[in-house]
Parts: C-alpha cells; structure tokens; sequence
C-alpha cells in the first residue's frame, strides 16, 4: 500500500480551545502547522483555528 502525502489534521479554536474542523494537508508542501480563519460555533464569531495535536 502506497503511502500518503496528506496528512490528517484537526483545527482547534485559539479563543475559546474548542476542536471544530478535521481537514488534511500536504505535509511534503506544507511543513509547518496550520493556520487558518474558521468560524467557532461556540465563540459564534469567526476565530483564528490552529493545528491541534
């Protein structure tokens, strides 16, 4: 079985600490953590999102 380059990530919000989204990315293209504007259905705004462990 080949290997992916995709790796799978979940964004978490950097307010309120709540994991939202689960999406991929290219981790051979990408090698730093993730940031990305998301909406936060907790802080009912749209929030910052960083990478989660």
């Amino acid at each position: 079985m080949a290997k992916s380059k995709r790796d799978q990530v979940i964004l978490a919000c950097s307010e309120c600490g709540e994991h939202n989204y689960i999406t991929t990315r290219n981790k051979k293209t990408h090698p730093n953590k993730m940031e990305t504007m998301k909406y936060c259905s907790r802080c009912k705004k749209e929030t910052l999102h960083k990478e989660a462990k």
